[in-house]
């Protein structure tokens, strides 16, 4: 039965980590708040952007573009984007859990880029064939880190040593809400073609019509590139503000259950010391009876 020593020492320990856990929260908490104005900012820009390229990639003339050339998949490429440290929950868990599934449900060749330390070692432990690989990431993803990243997925894929590029990673719903999705950066395809009721003067509802300027070719040329370069910042922005929020929410987890435990310990030692004081009381008593009845 542990003493009242040991329970004093256990209560110094959970309090010490109750410090820690605490002050992690609190940073978590605060890089959280950037991170998700980072994100929503975004949103827009990467919105329109999407939206603007699709309705071009439906274009005929943009078939022969190399980033939106479809090839049987024989070889794909994975990206997976997970945290550099742990005590984040099951951010990092759950990425390379879907990592491990998409490894297992491939038929072809499939090589892997990891993003982040926590993808690195789990690829480098497994012995997974890794094309390239990003790390550390960083507390505040770059544009120029997102460029670099995009460039050479898309070296690789005009080189057609992918057929396919997926990108694993997690998408910010809220603080306390996130989940693990999966997307094709490359090739980049046209959104299936919808059905729309046509207006009054026989034109489509909605259909925008550009005016190219030095020339069709030129802007797709450079547009294209910026479209996956613009992808892959937002992915990263929406894995670390997730990572942040899981990280605020694991170490508030771990902040209660010490506090928890710390509660438990001092109802522990205070009836070890009520039962001490009793028994001290009872030798006292016995003592005195002992003198009178001598």
């Amino acid at each position: 039965m542990a003493t009242m020593l040991d329970i004093r020492r256990r209560i110094k320990a959970v309090k010490s980590i109750e410090q820690v856990t605490k002050a992690m929260e609190m940073v978590a908490a605060a890089k959280l708040r950037k991170a998700q104005e980072r994100v929503v900012a975004s949103r827009p820009y990467t919105g329109a952007m999407e939206k603007m390229l699709h309705r071009l990639v439906e274009q005929e003339w943009t078939a022969g573009h190399p980033l939106l050339v479809s090839r049987t998949t024989k070889a794909g490429c994975v990206v997976a984007v997970a945290g550099d440290r742990g005590l984040c929950g099951s951010y990092n868990v759950n990425v390379l859990r879907r990592l491990q599934s998409a490894a297992s449900e491939s038929d072809g060749r499939l090589e892997f880029v990891p993003i982040g330390r926590k993808a690195r070692d789990f690829m480098r432990r497994r012995g997974y064939p890794v094309a390239a690989e990003f790390s550390p990431v960083g507390e505040e993803p770059r544009v120029s880190q997102a460029r670099e990243i995009a460039r050479v997925l898309m070296r690789m894929y005009e080189e057609e040593r992918f057929d396919e590029v997926r990108v694993v990673y997690t998408e910010f719903i809220s603080p306390l809400t996130q989940r693990v999705k999966e997307m094709i950066l490359l090739p980049v395809a046209a959104p299936q073609k919808r059905e729309q009721a046509p207006e009054a003067g026989g034109a489509s509802k909605g259909i925008v019509e550009y005016i190219f300027e030095p020339s069709a070719d030129a802007v797709l040329n450079s547009l294209l590139p910026k479209y996956v370069e613009v992808q892959v910042f937002q992915v990263l922005l929406e894995s670390k503000a997730s990572e942040h929020g899981a990280r605020m929410t694991a170490m508030g987890n771990a902040t209660d259950n010490a506090e928890e435990m710390i509660e438990e310990l001092t109802l522990e030692y205070n009836r070890e010391r009520q039962t001490s004081i009793t028994k001290e009381l009872s030798e006292i008593v016995r003592g005195a009876e002992a003198l009178k009845g001598g």
